[in-house]
């Protein structure tokens, strides 16, 4: 839906009426999980890098997947385990 003009329009809009009645209410201890999760998954459709760091060396370290660095082209691995 973000990727439509009008919907677009109106998160632009609201976003930041938003982030103050998330504040708002966390500073008050009243639960607002729909509100929270929505600017945090407008925030994160927005951004193009987001710090997704400890992600991808959790996910190398239990898995081996691999990883990419934003200072340096290519694919790295880090060898966890060390011998003793």
């Amino acid at each position: 839906l973000l990727l439509d003009d009008y919907f677009l329009n109106i998160a632009k809009n609201y976003q930041e009426s938003v982030r103050d009645l998330v504040g708002v209410a966390v500073k008050a201890g009243v639960p607002v999980p729909g509100f929270s999760a929505a600017i945090s998954y407008y925030d994160s459709y927005r951004s193009a890098v987001l710090p997704a760091n400890l992600t991808q060396a959790q996910r190398d370290y239990f898995g081996a997947h691999t990883y990419e660095r934003t200072d340096r082209d290519g694919i790295y691995h880090y060898s966890w385990y060390t011998e003793a």
